[in-house]
């Protein structure tokens, strides 16, 4: 099924008729699909929805680059939409960032919050991130100033590219030129200071070897998120919930009122 909004067509599945309402997000490059361990263990007492983000899976792509914001925009507007506010939003990495947003900007539209390997908070830059930052800097403007002299035909877009691939990360050299825009605007959100007003409950649930989201960023939002508790999941990593997902769909259930089912 679709809806629109924002201006982009937005595919969501919905499991299960009765209960308390639940609405997943996933993780960027990642799509509803992911979701199914869960959404088979919570939808026999609960009605759970599950969107695609724009840019993935069956959604459109963001007419523009889109922040943190604009995302939880987005899915503040399906919320009301599809009659579901007052529900439980459970948000896993990328999906975690939009979720903390969400509650910051419109905390009437949820009830409690699940964050699992969440992003959104930024680590302080290390000796090494400010060399390799610099590093790029003076390489980009070098190439840049070859442009400028119009002598050297295509060599420094071949050059930016090239820097590209060394310097970018994985997921960042797997996008197209527009949507590294959206990428870069995400990776740049720092939600730290803001955690303090986020009102709702909110259970967090990490694993214990994430490299993606380091298990420091679960306890940073222990601390400062007034009514949150940290579950970790040990021996697993970024996708804690795929790999204990009889375990993480208890815990979510207990958390939120009703009842999950074992597989």
């Amino acid at each position: 099924m679709t809806i629109d909004s924002m201006g982009v067509s937005i595919y969501y599945e919905q499991y299960g008729t009765a209960g308390p309402d639940v609405l997943l997000l996933h993780g960027w490059g990642c799509s509803v699909g992911l979701w199914k361990p869960i959404t088979d263990r919570l939808s026999p007492s609960m009605r759970v929805t599950a969107i695609d983000f724009p840019g993935h899976g069956n959604s459109g792509r963001p007419p523009e680059p889109w922040d943190t914001a604009a995302f939880a925009r987005m899915t503040a507007d399906v919320i009301e939409r599809l009659g579901i506010a007052g529900c439980t939003v459970i948000g896993h990495s990328h999906g975690g960032r939009v979720a903390l947003r969400l509650a910051l900007d419109h905390p009437e539209l949820l009830k409690k919050l699940v964050i699992t390997c969440g992003a959104g908070l930024r680590a302080k830059p290390t000796v090494s991130s400010n060399l390799r930052g610099r590093l790029y800097k003076s390489l980009r403007g070098g190439l840049d100033m070859l442009e400028k002299t119009k002598l050297f035909g295509e060599m420094p877009e071949q050059g930016r590219e090239a820097l590209r691939l060394r310097f970018g990360s994985k997921d960042y050299n797997a996008l197209d030129a527009e949507m590294r825009k959206t990428f870069v605007l995400l990776v740049n959100t720092d939600l730290t200071d803001e955690l303090h007003r986020v009102k709702a409950p909110t259970l967090l649930i990490w694993g214990e070897r994430d490299t993606e989201t380091p298990l420091w960023i679960g306890h940073v939002m222990e601390e400062k998120i007034p009514d949150a508790g940290l579950v970790v999941f040990e021996n697993a990593g970024h996708y804690a919930y795929l790999e204990q997902p009889d375990r993480f769909a208890r815990i979510v259930g207990q958390f939120i009122g009703g009842n999950a089912c074992s597989h």
